[in-house]
């Protein structure tokens, strides 16, 4: 074959190849792959998550598109009256579901009635509460308005301890960690933060040492107490406290054990497990026992989906310590990067996740906080990625069924296109990867959480004041009735 004849060759199948790249551009999709560059470092992706993932393959797009059509009817939903309280109907499209937040309200009332008392917060979350961004503005706005010191409830070891400035802490590495993001089957059941830890190193000290932080509200340790399971050996704790050694003895004898370091607050301490090879740690627990205590259980790569996997008699006993009053659950980061629209088994999965903390919670208030938005590239342009909407309204169905409350943080943020702008307006509020809030915006999403919620409490109040009114109204009248009734028959007497 002579030189002139191969390059016409190779010119013509270079052509060929340009000619069916151009075309087969036209019928691919817009996205094929995000631009956004990932790092891989301490990315987790939950078991459950990949699993639901795979038996989605037989479902239909169209038919979850038809579904979200058929729940965006401007039809009223109407509440059953709670304690004589009802709030005003909604549609699916406002829904907020402050009816069911109602029990919550009512402690809050309490408390401003009475400082003394207790409120407490459980917030669960993936990345984007990392570091306790987000929920550590939560919690300063709670304690501003209603009191209350500490960080609440802390894991023995974090892949943001490092990062967070509410609480600092360092540990061994030779901790023995069990997470409910990819264990089925713990050693032991895994603690109210989705973890167990054992200090099963013979050889080596196993420890871990805290130093309150800098946060308005936390800069002490108060009343800093372990939380540690059930075994059948018991072991020692030697907590060192300044030049102090406190020796302490663990008696695993209850589901949920509880030691307190000391009564009151500290700056700091250290604690060496000795002998404690089989008992499961949980973590330590930080408040001053009175106001409002937001505890902060975040987990990278989650999708909510595993805390399906509580043992409830055990969360049943750490909540007869901790009391919870209100759950929050915050996810959907880790859920929209799968290339679909139908979430119908997002929704499944979720309200079993609803159902199991109602039964390992009884009695405490749901709320539901949607996915932010999250730009991809399309054609060269950043835009709101195409599953945050679909996803956002099967969150809100499932809060809507399982009878929580909702907060539509994508139409809080700003609604479409509104990442872009807080990642590019100046000072940035959100990271270049379109997706997480840096310090700034984390602070912004705090307070606005924290004002609906609130908005919802004073409403409340305005109901509540009015129902007392109107019984205290209803009761003069009987009295009054009985007065007169009374004075007739005394006149018939007579």
């Amino acid at each position: 074959m002579n030189t002139k004849s191969y390059f016409f060759q190779s010119f013509a199948i270079v052509a060929l190849a340009f000619i069916a790249f151009i075309g087969f551009k036209q019928i691919l999709p817009d996205k094929i792959f995000s631009d956004s560059k990932l790092d891989s470092k301490n990315v987790l992706i939950d078991s459950l998550l990949l699993e639901s993932v795979a038996k989605d393959s037989a479902a239909t797009e169209s038919d979850s598109l038809l579904e979200a059509e058929r729940q965006l009817g401007k039809e009223k939903i109407s509440f059953d009256a709670t304690e004589g309280i009802e709030f005003p109907s909604e549609t699916f499209d406002n829904y907020k579901g402050y009816q069911y937040l109602i029990s919550f309200y009512e402690k809050l009332y309490q408390l401003e009635k009475n400082p003394e008392s207790k409120v407490r917060i459980a917030y669960y979350g993936d990345s984007m509460t990392d570091g306790d961004l987000i929920v550590q503005d939560v919690r300063t706005n709670y304690q501003e308005r209603f009191g209350g010191n500490g960080v609440g409830f802390v894991s023995i070891t974090s892949e943001s301890a490092a990062s967070r400035g509410s609480v600092k802490s360092v540990y061994s590495k030779n901790w023995k960690m069990q997470s409910y993001l990819n264990v089925k089957r713990p050693i032991s059941p895994f603690g109210v933060n989705g973890h167990v830890f054992f200090a099963n190193d013979k050889s080596n000290s196993t420890w871990v040492q805290y130093e309150a932080g800098t946060n308005k509200y936390s800069t002490a340790l108060d009343n800093p107490t372990l939380f540690y399971g059930r075994s059948s050996k018991k072991g020692k704790v030697n907590f060192i406290i300044g030049k102090d050694t406190l020796k302490k003895s663990l008696a695993p004898n209850n589901l949920v054990n509880t030691l307190k370091v000391s009564s009151g607050s500290l700056k700091a301490f250290k604690a060496n497990f000795v002998q404690a090879d089989s008992i499961p740690i949980y973590g330590f627990n930080f408040d001053n026992g009175s106001g409002v205590h937001v505890d902060n259980f975040s987990q990278r790569g989650n999708s909510g989906l595993p805390i399906s996997m509580f043992d409830a008699s055990v969360m049943q006993a750490f909540n007869n310590s901790l009391k919870y009053d209100l759950v929050i659950l915050h996810y959907g980061t880790n859920v929209l990067n799968y290339g679909t629209k139908n979430y119908f088994w997002y929704e499944k999965g979720m309200t079993k996740v609803v159902n199991k903390i109602k039964e390992s919670f009884p009695g405490v208030s749901i709320l539901i906080i949607s996915t932010a938005d999250k730009s991809t590239k399309y054609e060269q342009e950043m835009k709101t990625d195409s599953a945050v909407v679909p996803l956002m309204k099967a969150q809100k169905k499932y809060a809507l069924e399982t009878e929580s409350g909702f907060v539509n943080l994508y139409t809080l943020m700003g609604g479409d296109g509104s990442m872009v702008k807080w990642v590019d307006e100046s000072p940035a509020r959100a990271n270049k990867d379109y997706t997480h809030f840096n310090q700034r915006g984390a602070k912004a999403i705090g307070k606005l959480l924290y004002d609906q919620l609130n908005k919802g409490y004073e409403q409340y109040k305005e109901l509540r004041q009015k129902r007392d009114a109107d019984s205290n109204r209803r009761r003069a009248s009987r009295n009054t009735n009985a007065d007169s009734v009374s004075v007739q028959k005394d006149s018939v007497n007579e």
